[in-house]
């Protein structure tokens, strides 16, 4: 695999001609933009890849015991499943020319009031991260609701302005929200493009509307790969905040998902009282082992995966799109990690299949090198594909008029 020393990032999802210009919920860039656009299919609300969409990126970072980067592996040394089922791989041998579109989302209020000068001298950092590749920029800041404050740009300059002259916000800190307000900016950028979103936010959610299911829909459904970098939240009740989040239905109606699980202690005949029959835990695996592989592992997947976004959503978003995630407390941890995330995503492994036969839905994706044990491998674990012909529209932020 040839390296390069510019950055790196995922490219788009699709690589599918356009039958019409696509459009997005978030304002239009004022920058020129390519007339090939990625394959979309509109809905009332944004837009959703469609099952059409046949080729999935797969990043890997690959490290040995000591932490030291490994990037002399081929194609073959790695081995993917899909859902349990093995995929033949291609690995993309030369691509830090490709231009790279990236979303810049930090956080402005809640904890996150508490940090708006660490993004004072940036600069620096964002030229070493973007400036030897062809790219673009845009900035959303978001408290209890994602705003666009600076479109589409290539001018460094002025986004390192922009991070810096951020003013307060007010206590919500509505990640899920951002983010997915985020992926919306991104999809309707050509798909000459790499897409990514570098993530400044606390850990927790406070006051998302987009539920857990959205959110990983989300994700999932654009090849776009996630950056975080986070400050803990100092709030009393952080602890609670991840039950606050809204939630879907696990299943249709009369379904097995569908009832309240069974967690009242059993009173047996004798008047002795015994444990419950079942934890929402036990139903979920319970449930999941009625379906047919490989649904089976696809469910098990998305279980998985909402738990995880519950725990700890930067570090989450991260995990499963196949970024990394990190921890700040000043200007000096935050430049590390920056100085860190742009040190190894040009050392990245690009590796893409095209899914047989996929089914509508999470797909659970598992990476590994089978005749290396001494090696460890960062990936995303998982991708979504929508039914064409039941497909709904994932959540979607009402545009907002960016700061003048």
């Amino acid at each position: 695999m040839k390296l390069r020393a510019t950055i790196t990032l995922l490219s788009a999802a699709t690589l599918m001609q356009a039958q019409q210009p696509a459009q997005t919920p978030a304002p239009p860039s004022t920058a020129a933009e390519p007339a090939q656009q990625p394959d979309l299919t509109p809905t009332d609300q944004g837009y959703s890849i469609t099952a059409r969409s046949t080729l999935v990126l797969v990043p890997a970072l690959v490290k040995d015991k000591s932490g030291k980067l490994i990037y002399t592996l081929k194609a073959s040394d790695f081995r993917l499943t899909d859902d349990g089922i093995p995929q033949p791989l291609r690995l993309e041998e030369d691509n830090g020319g490709q231009p790279l579109a990236m979303v810049i989302c930090v956080e402005v209020g809640g904890a996150g009031r508490n940090h708006l000068h660490d993004y004072d001298g940036l600069g620096p950092m964002l030229d070493n991260m973007l400036g030897g590749i062809p790219h673009k920029v845009s900035i959303v800041a978001f408290d209890s609701t994602p705003t666009l404050v600076h479109r589409w740009s290539s001018h460094l300059d002025s986004i390192s302005q922009t991070l810096a002259s951020q003013d307060p916000g007010d206590s919500g800190g509505a990640v899920l929200d951002a983010v997915n307000f985020s992926v919306n900016l991104l999809r309707p950028v050509p798909t000459t493009y790499r897409r990514a979103i570098l993530l400044l936010s606390e850990t927790k959610d406070n006051g998302s509307h987009t539920t857990l299911g959205q959110a990983l829909r989300a994700i999932s459904d654009t090849n776009t790969a996630i950056y975080s970098v986070a400050f803990s939240s100092n709030r009393v009740e952080e602890a609670g905040a991840a039950s606050k989040l809204s939630s879907d239905e696990p299943g249709p109606d009369h379904g097995c998902f569908s009832h309240d699980p069974k967690t009242d202690k059993v009173v047996k005949t004798d008047g002795s009282v015994g444990p419950a029959e079942e934890s929402k835990g036990t139903q979920y695996f319970d449930c999941a082992a009625e379906l047919a592989p490989p649904l089976v592992l696809a469910r098990m997947a998305e279980i998985a995966a909402r738990n995880l976004l519950r725990k700890n959503i930067s570090e989450s978003v991260a995990k499963l799109t196949g970024g990394e995630s990190f921890k700040f407390k000043d200007v000096k941890t935050l430049d590390r990690d920056l100085f860190t995330i742009a040190n190894h995503i040009p050392n990245r492994y690009v590796l893409s299949f095209h899914p047989q036969n996929p089914h509508p839905g999470l797909h659970a994706v598992s990476l590994t090198l089978p005749n290396y044990d001494h090696l460890t491998i960062e990936a995303r674990s998982s991708y979504w594909v929508d039914d064409t012909t039941t497909a709904t529209p994932p959540a979607s932020n009402a545009p907002v008029t960016p700061k003048q």
